[in-house]
């Protein structure tokens, strides 16, 4: 019998200073099997980070022609492609290809440096990508936040995001491996 995903749900209130954006999302997240923890709430975060009208969660993990996270607009174009992890070459520049904006958020220590060193030269080629990478504390902290139902909020002031709960708070600031565009 095949697991199946564990849904959490999330209350975000947002406070975005950069972009001008003040807003509450009501999110349901359906935890992939294989997802770690970790991960799904670095999913939370990037969501505040870059959270619009029309930002949504995927299938991600679950299908293989989905990012993570997406912004589409009227004419179910994509505006924003974000991903999490360390995808191939293939995968970029096909996100590249598809979306206005790309946006990779590489975590995981030792093996995302070595995946970055693997890349670092191939990407220049990449229109709209932007690449920037989560330190491994940070996940620990952001997963120690974690409840099946969460009250957050997300205050977003030069470039660094702060979130907390009941159980605490993490600064999440992602650190800017590639590009140059802003959220």
């Amino acid at each position: 019998m095949a697991l199946k995903a564990t849904i959490y749900k999330a209350d975000l209130t947002i406070s975005d200073m950069d972009r001008g954006y003040y807003d509450s999302h009501s999110l349901t997240i359906a935890q992939h099997p294989s997802e770690t923890i970790e991960r799904m709430m670095l999913r939370i975060a990037v969501f505040a980070l870059h959270a619009g009208e029309y930002m949504a969660f995927t299938r991600g993990i679950s299908d293989d022609e989905e990012p993570d996270l997406w912004q589409k607009n009227f004419s179910d174009e994509i505006e924003q492609w974000i991903e999490l992890g360390e995808p191939d070459e293939k995968r970029l520049r096909k996100a590249c290809g598809r979306a206005g904006q790309v946006w990779l958020y590489n975590y995981g220590g030792r093996s995302a440096d070595i995946w970055w060193e693997g890349m670092a030269g191939k990407v220049g080629r990449f229109e709209h990508l932007n690449i920037f990478s989560i330190a491994t504390d940070t996940l620990a902290e952001l997963a120690a936040l974690c409840e099946r139902s969460m009250q957050l909020n997300a205050t977003v002031q030069d470039g660094v995001l702060w979130l907390s709960s009941e159980q605490g708070s993490v600064a999440v600031s992602p650190h800017r491996l590639y590009g140059s565009a802003e959220r």
